[in-house]
């Protein structure tokens, strides 16, 4: 029998521990968009399995995943390969890109208060000390921050959720153009323009630095992916 007013708190899991596949899923993703394994390599499971010290069943499940995340292909008679991005497929990927930053950042900046201008400066400040640390990875977290807190204020969930899927080659689009000369400054700069514009609650500038800032990249993308 319950005895009244019991504290259940306590039991309640609020971040539960990652699995032996999730944790595989994100060193093999990170691995493929940082560049460790370049476009067209093979992804061979024996290999895979020593390097990452997991079986084959959590590799073949995690490389299935990586496919529909559009980082791997299976080929016929060759298996797995880092999937290439073609400048077509870039193109497609900014052009959504535009569309639902643009947007979710003048829903933002028409919602935003204290709270949600201070996340923002934080994942900011976070991304200017990672760009002069030149530290890709943690580029990606900071700028991933910044914008997932840009679409839940606006209350784009749904398009949040298609940017997820697209995340991993978002990343890749992102790391290919941050090795170019002074995209770790102009990266951030632009996206100061965004949060200036946020904390101004302006949508139009907010949606017009947002568009400005993605077709800097995809100038960017597209020089590099027709070379």
């Amino acid at each position: 029998m319950l005895k009244p007013h019991s504290d259940f708190s306590n039991l309640r899991i609020e971040t539960p521990p990652a699995t032996l596949r999730e944790i595989a899923l994100d060193r093999l993703r990170r691995a493929i968009i940082s560049g460790l394994f370049e476009p067209g390599q093979r992804l061979v499971e024996r290999t895979l399995c020593d390097q990452m010290g997991v079986s084959r069943s959590v590799i073949r499940e995690v490389i299935r995943h990586l496919e529909s995340e559009g980082l791997v292909e299976n080929i016929a008679k060759q298996g797995p390969i880092v999937a290439k991005i073609s400048w077509d497929d870039a193109r497609q990927i900014y052009e959504i890109r535009s569309a639902l930053e643009s947007t979710a950042a003048a829903d933002c900046a028409r919602q935003a208060d204290a709270s949600v201008k201070a996340k923002l400066a934080a994942a900011l400040a976070e991304l200017d000390q990672t760009s002069k640390n030149n530290a890709p990875p943690a580029i990606l977290d900071a700028t991933h921050e910044f914008y997932k807190v840009m679409f839940a204020t606006g209350g784009h969930t749904i398009a949040w959720e298609i940017v997820n899927r697209l995340n991993g080659r978002i990343s890749r689009l992102r790391v290919m153009t941050l090795s170019t000369s002074n995209r770790t400054v102009s990266g951030p700069a632009r996206m100061r323009e965004i949060y200036a514009a946020i904390e101004r609650n302006d949508p139009q500038k907010a949606a017009a630095a947002c568009r400005a800032h993605v077709e800097e990249a995809a100038r960017i993308a597209e020089r590099l992916l027709n070379a």
